[in-house]
């Protein structure tokens, strides 16, 4: 009798922190960070633009092709020069860092050489502010937290309530 009474309590409390998880994991997929390098084919020696909307602290880009970028926060774009070491033919990754985000993308290296510079890729200007978060603390709404919370505390307790109500009714 007491494992029903276990498990009953389990699942309770299973079931509460299941209905507060959705809340919780959907803020992280709402920051609409991106981050995208134009062209994505280059020859070695070539310039290429990176661009970052949707961060709103600096972005660290990061690849094998060419030392570290930062994207300063409010600026949505950098360049950088490819190394001339590069394998012609060959795919590279190029890592974003948005805080805890990132995202990757892949550059192609195409054959020969820049003798001239290159035409700058067309920049695209940034989509403003990132607004909207506002009455969050770190990415957690103090809301959600409390109202997850007070869902858990409440489970616990009725199970809590209901096991030692049954146990008064069993004399044991």
């Amino acid at each position: 009798m007491r494992a029903i009474r276990v498990a009953s309590a389990a699942l309770l409390g299973l079931t509460a922190l299941g209905l507060t998880a959705p809340a919780a994991h959907a803020r992280g997929d709402e920051t609409g960070f991106q981050g995208a390098v134009l062209p994505q084919t280059i020859a070695a020696g070539g310039q290429v633009t990176l661009q970052a909307v949707g961060c709103t602290t600096d972005v660290r880009i990061s690849s094998g092709i060419f030392e570290d970028v930062v994207i300063r926060k409010g600026e949505s774009s950098a360049k950088a020069v490819v190394d001339w070491d590069v394998k012609v033919g060959a795919s590279y990754e190029i890592t974003f860092y948005c805080g805890t985000f990132w995202q990757t993308t892949n550059v192609t290296i195409a054959g020969g050489r820049h003798s001239h510079a290159p035409t700058p890729a067309p920049i695209v200007p940034s989509r403003g502010a990132h607004a909207g978060e506002g009455g969050t603390v770190a990415g957690f709404d103090l809301k959600e937290v409390g109202l997850g919370a007070l869902l858990i505390t409440g489970s616990i307790g009725a199970a809590y309530h209901l096991s030692r109500r049954r146990t008064g009714d069993d004399g044991a």
